[in-house]
């Protein structure tokens, strides 16, 4: 009875162990499979890093998105299938073979803004204020030296001498009128500035003259010029172009004014 007994406590436990060993070998061999790995994103053309790049594990539905530097940190193993996607480029699949360093190339699937550099002739908005003060102070002598203009932070004026000159006249010295046309005047600089037709073109690839019917129909407002980053600026633009698109006959300026001859009895 006692042997028995024995023989049938060894017996269980010895099976218990086993499980338990069995277990255990699983767990560490599946662990030992899956590992951290890292990785860069690129664009496949430009071959530049593309940050904010969203990644999933189909198989754990670990979701992701890699740093500023495009780069990525990521627990897999073998046989993995990752899915990278991110706007205006299509999505790319990666199957893991190796669990080394991947590098993933996405190919653009809109018109991307390469970067432009422009060196001209053309006055910023400050350096037009600046001109602008130099000439009212040498027109109008020790009123240019009254603090009866306020301009805003970094503001620039394009408008003519002799416009400033027949508004001063005509409004009996009326600095406050004189002020709201600078003022206007800068806010339209400070948006041709920026929203110009180089920046223009290279976002849309829209040639002449149906890139000045685009840039008339969707120009933007002095509040976003001076606000948005760069990038909502850019996808402002691409947004407006897209439905330009959809119907580009359509007219949104009335048709030009009639000529009419100046009476010469007059």
């Amino acid at each position: 009875m006692i042997s028995t007994a024995c023989k049938f406590s060894f017996g269980a436990v010895s099976k218990s162990w086993f499980i338990y060993f069995f277990l255990f070998g699983v767990v560490l061999n599946a662990s030992a499979q899956q590992k951290p790995v890292d990785g860069v994103v690129f664009d496949k053309d430009s071959k530049e890093r593309i940050a904010r790049v969203n990644i999933i594990n189909t198989r754990t539905k670990e979701s992701l998105y890699n740093n500023l530097q495009a780069e990525f940190h990521l627990n897999v193993k073998t046989g993995d299938r990752l899915i990278f996607s991110k706007v205006n480029y299509a999505n790319d699949t990666v199957t893991v073979k190796t669990l080394g360093s991947i590098l993933v190339y996405l190919k653009a699937t809109s018109i991307m803004l390469n970067q432009v550099d422009i060196h001209d002739t053309l006055k910023t908005p400050q350096e037009r204020l600046a001109a602008t003060k130099r000439d009212y102070t040498k027109i109008y002598g020790s009123i240019g030296d009254r603090d009866i203009l306020s301009f805003s932070p970094g503001g620039g004026a394009g408008i003519s001498i002799d416009a400033l000159w027949n508004i001063f006249s005509r409004s009996g010295r009326n600095a406050e009128h004189l002020k709201t046309v600078i003022e206007r005047d800068y806010h339209e600089n400070v948006i041709d500035y920026r929203f110009n037709k180089t920046l223009v073109a290279n976002v849309t690839g829209l040639k002449e003259p149906k890139l000045a019917e685009f840039m008339q129909r969707y120009r933007p407002g002095y509040y976003m010029v001076v606000t948005a980053s760069d990038y909502d600026f850019i996808a402002s633009i691409k947004a407006n172009y897209h439905r330009y698109m959809r119907n580009p006959t359509r007219r949104y300026t009335l048709p030009p004014l009639p000529h009419i001859a100046a009476d010469s009895a007059k």
